[in-house]
């Protein structure tokens, strides 16, 4: 049996000088330079795009940290993306408001509009939909983060435009 290994993961990766700079002044805010974890993390995945493992040791070892820790906040926070997604990332409340007011239907309006299921991305490269647990905007049910946007009370008409809006601006036309 052979066994698949994701090169990404493995190749030497590290920060510019002007993010070692950045780092550097983000660790002086705090008494310990793990407390700056998360904005160090935030830094990395807007570089890198997303946080595989060879992204997370860098993290770790620019802080001084283990890697377990940097794991641990990764795995936690639905913010940090540990695999590529597409442009445009559609991230779905289905939370008990957001799942009574009709997320799982948009959830599945969306996915069967983009012709992919949740968690994948469109074979264009532009769209991502995945699920969130709480958006902490109950209120607005439905909610839907497009690229950290909140959109509040979304429905399936709204969803249409801001796909065929999105997908406009990469045609340069107008939807």
């Amino acid at each position: 049996m052979s066994m698949q290994v994701d090169t990404t993961q493995m190749e030497k990766v590290s920060f510019n000088a002007e993010q070692l700079e950045e780092i550097r002044e983000l660790v002086a805010r705090y008494p310990h330079p793990r407390s700056a974890l998360l904005p160090v993390l935030h830094l990395a995945q807007q570089h890198f795009g997303y946080l595989p493992m060879n992204v997370q040791q860098l993290v770790a070892d620019t802080l001084d940290v283990n890697l377990m820790q940097v794991r641990e906040v990764v795995t936690f926070y639905t913010m940090f993306r540990e695999q590529p997604t597409g442009k445009y990332l559609l991230e779905v409340c289905t939370n008990a408001g957001c799942m009574l007011n009709g997320a799982c239907e948009l959830l599945e309006h969306m996915c069967r509009t983009l012709g992919i299921r949740v968690g994948e991305t469109t074979p264009d490269g532009l769209f991502t939909v995945t699920e969130v647990e709480c958006a902490g905007a109950c209120g607005g049910a439905p909610v839907v983060q497009v690229n950290n946007v909140y959109h509040e009370k979304v429905t399936a008409e709204h969803m249409d435009q801001l796909i065929a809006d999105a997908r406009a601006q990469e045609d340069g036309g107008v939807a």
